[in-house]
């Protein structure tokens, strides 16, 4: 089976994204050293995190018109529908099949990572910082009298 395991190779450049993964694959290594009886809840914790991670970068996509949202949205879904069927599959005690999956899951994680979020990371460190506001920017300063 492919242990997932952190490595500088999936290290982006974009700490949001950077902090994400690392969490992911703690949660995944996490399961994937889970006994029989912990496996449905550590599967659970994959599941909860990674709709979340999903869900902010599929927002950075569609709110910065990232010109590859859809294929790598599309990823996105094929995978957490898998992992909701893994959830599935370890609470019915189908551990062999969820120890595998999470095997595969070890390995597109890291060739996701490589291309399609590395292309997402490039992509949102060449977006403009926000500004401060006006009413901010124009705060009275102390006045020497």
């Amino acid at each position: 089976m492919n242990k997932v395991q952190w490595s500088d190779a999936l290290l982006l450049g974009y700490e949001p994204m950077d902090e994400v993964h690392r969490a992911f694959v703690g949660l995944l290594a996490a399961a994937q050293e889970a006994g029989d009886e912990a496996l449905p809840h550590a599967w659970q914790a994959v599941v909860e995190h990674t709709e979340q991670h999903f869900g902010r970068e599929d927002e950075w996509m569609r709110r910065t018109r990232f010109s590859s949202a859809e294929i790598h949205m599309l990823q996105h879904r094929v995978v957490l529908n898998v992992l909701r069927e893994g959830l599935a599959m370890a609470r019915a005690g189908q551990y062999p099949a969820v120890r595998e999956m999470a095997g595969e899951l070890a390995a597109w994680f890291a060739k996701h990572t490589q291309s399609l979020d590395a292309a997402l990371a490039l992509h949102m460190r060449r977006q403009p910082m926000p500004q401060p506001s006006r009413a901010r920017a124009r705060q009275p300063h102390a006045s020497t009298h």
